[in-house]
């Protein structure tokens, strides 16, 4: 996710009139007049599409104007931007930062079905499988810029309007059940057969049995709040036999899970930020004591696997 303090980085490029030639021509001011409103201004050729010059990306991205006439998502002109017209900074990495994958699926959520209409696909060079995850890599995403000005961003988000409590999370409205939810055909959950060999393969950060409270969307982002019933595996970080949230890292309620159910639900935990996450690979299959009792099983060879390549490790050590 593209941080405030980033945010911040790439504004100030425009202001660093003291370096080197050699070092600021790898970024440019953006031409691109569709994307002359969000909030970066300085770019890098060739972008995520290959084009050489701003001057051929403005010819590309033209053909999406009468789709952005449709306004059918709120995220595909900065999606658009993001691949034709990347952010380009100075001081944090050498290639361009690339739009997350929520923010592609969530363009291509609600605009392929207009293409369709018209006997057109979502083009294969907008694929959204090899963008980077929020929390598995670097990427930008609208929700994450927040101007300290306020409004004048259009990405700004008035937290102090919600209610108290809700605050910032807001119940999936019927739209974005129909969008996201794992029947849709924009939105096909790969199913991820449970046995010893996908447990051993996935090696998941956190094993816990758990009922659904509810579901939430915060600007398209998902998450599900359970109550923790019981935690057969926890690595790096402490979940509480209580109330927890579980982010999803895309647009899609993949694996799908339905309130007022108890699960056993298998994932991965980010330890900076103390998050539990459901990404790909992810489980979450009804609870049935017998299927608690298998993963305990597997737990344990996991683990005696671990220490046997961790003893093998050490003999070949004390060879040497």
């Amino acid at each position: 996710m593209f941080s405030y303090e980033m945010y911040l980085s790439f504004l100030a490029v425009a202001c660093l009139i003291d370096i080197p030639q050699s070092t600021a021509a790898a970024c440019e001011p953006v031409r691109i007049p569709m994307c002359r409103s969000m909030p970066w201004n300085m770019t890098k050729m060739p972008n995520h599409l290959h084009h050489s010059t701003q001057a051929n990306a403005v010819l590309a991205i033209e053909q999406f104007e009468g789709l952005l006439g449709t306004q059918c998502s709120e995220d595909l002109l900065f999606f658009l931007c993001a691949m034709y017209a990347p952010i380009c900074t100075i001081d944090f990495q050498h290639d361009p930062i690339k739009p997350c994958k929520s923010v592609c699926e969530r363009a291509k959520c609600g605009c392929e079905p207009v293409m369709k209409k018209y006997n057109h696909t979502w083009p294969e060079s907008l694929a959204c499988d090899e963008l980077p995850v929020y929390d598995r890599g670097v990427c930008i995403s609208p929700e994450a810029i927040v101007k300290a000005e306020g409004p004048d961003n259009p990405y700004y988000q008035d937290f102090s309007k919600c209610p108290p409590e809700s605050t910032p999370d807001f119940p999936m409205d019927s739209h974005n059940v129909n969008c996201k939810g794992s029947n849709s055909e924009q939105c096909k959950c790969k199913t991820v057969r449970l046995g010893q060999k996908t447990y051993l393969k996935n090696n998941y950060n956190y094993v816990i049995r758990a009922r659904v409270k509810e579901i939430r969307s915060r600007n398209h982002d998902l998450s599900a709040i359970v109550e923790v019933k019981d935690i057969l595996k926890s690595s790096l970080v402490n979940i509480p036999r209580d109330t927890v949230t579980i982010y999803y890292n895309s647009g899609c309620l993949c694996p799908p899970l339905t309130a007022n159910e108890e699960y056993i639900i298998m994932g991965y935990e980010n330890e900076e930020r103390s998050r539990l996450l459901l990404i790909e690979g992810s489980v979450a299959q009804k609870w049935k004591d017998r299927v608690g009792r298998k993963v305990k099983r597997w737990d344990q060879a996991l683990r005696n696997q671990s220490r046997g390549s961790a003893g093998r490790g050490s003999q070949r050590r004390s060879r040497h």
